[in-house]
């Protein structure tokens, strides 16, 4: 049982008449004929009774014609569903972002993006491993710490990012042009837990350089750290892009060296993924975010 068929099938009901019922198909009457034919010869039974040139449908025509209807309006609905996704009214994004600083970055975003599609279901995750959800599928994409050499993904790089050194602005440090790294080795420290990736790199550099790093006050919220820190409990190490997004008052930043601490961001996806209509303008929009935190940076 072909669509084909069936449409041939439901002219027919509209029209009770097999040659304008043709016509409206733009095809010659010979060629309906069989189409109903074929279904006919399916089914095994009569769709239509033809009594001269008049015809009526036998039940069987009935049953069929109930059906039928239902299945164009299906049809139908699954035409006008995915227009709606195409046009961002339906369907499902999730994006999934290491959890800190740049779930608070993309966060940020969804009041901007939701308003303008409020059918969407939206998900924004932080989680610790950004891998496991994009190579399962339960996430459109990601954006994460960028690793060469993973061919699973297509990458869409966002920016650099320097990390710093910030301290209360009566730090004996404050006023320098930078901070020596091997100096968080001799400072109290504020930092997030070991479970935080930009709590693993600063613990990565503090291997390079032979130590170990023991804060001693772990939080998860920026919030409470910076107000540790501004407090003179001690001092931290973040991302710009992170203390870009809150109040600076009464805050010293400093650049490290000896090393400078720097990371690359960026989105990634599965390749050969579709990314459907939401997916392509949530990364539009993050990307003319970052776009306009690098015209402050440089304006700054």
């Amino acid at each position: 049982m072909e669509i084909r068929q069936l449409e041939c099938f439901k002219m027919v009901c509209q029209e009770m008449h097999f040659t304008k019922a043709a016509e409206r198909l733009n095809i010659s009457q010979p060629t309906l004929s069989y189409q109903i034919k074929l279904l006919e010869d399916e089914l095994k039974v009569p769709l239509f009774n033809r009594i001269g040139k008049k015809i009526t449908m036998t039940p069987a025509g009935d049953i069929l014609h109930k059906y039928c209807t239902l299945i164009f309006n299906a049809l139908e609905g699954v035409q006008q569903e995915i227009s709606e996704l195409h046009q961002l009214e339906r369907g499902d994004l999730t994006v999934v972002t290491l959890i800190g600083e740049l779930n608070e970055l993309i966060s940020g975003l969804l009041g901007e993006f939701y308003p303008r599609h409020p059918r969407l279901h939206l998900k924004l995750l932080g989680v610790e491993d950004v891998v496991e959800y994009v190579v399962s599928g339960e996430a459109d994409f990601a954006v994460t710490i960028l690793q060469e050499g993973d061919e699973r993904f297509e990458v869409i790089p966002l920016y650099n990012e320097e990390f710093y050194f910030v301290a209360s602005p009566d730090h004996p440090l404050a006023g320098q042009a930078s901070v020596d790294f091997d100096r968080i080795a001799h400072e109290p420290v504020v930092m997030f837990p070991e479970t935080h990736r930009c709590r693993q790199l600063v613990d990565a550099a503090c291997a390079l350089k032979g130590f170990t790093l023991h804060p001693h006050i772990e939080t998860t919220t920026i919030d409470s750290l910076l107000q540790l820190v501004r407090s003179g409990a001690g001092v931290t190490i973040l991302s710009k892009t992170l203390l870009e997004m809150y109040d600076l008052q009464k805050l010293c930043l400093l650049p490290l060296c000896n090393p400078s601490l720097t990371r690359t961001v960026g989105i990634v996806y599965l390749k050969d993924k579709y990314l459907c209509a939401a997916a392509q303008e949530f990364i539009a929009l993050i990307q003319e975010r970052v776009q306009k935190l690098k015209k402050i940076q440089v304006q700054d």
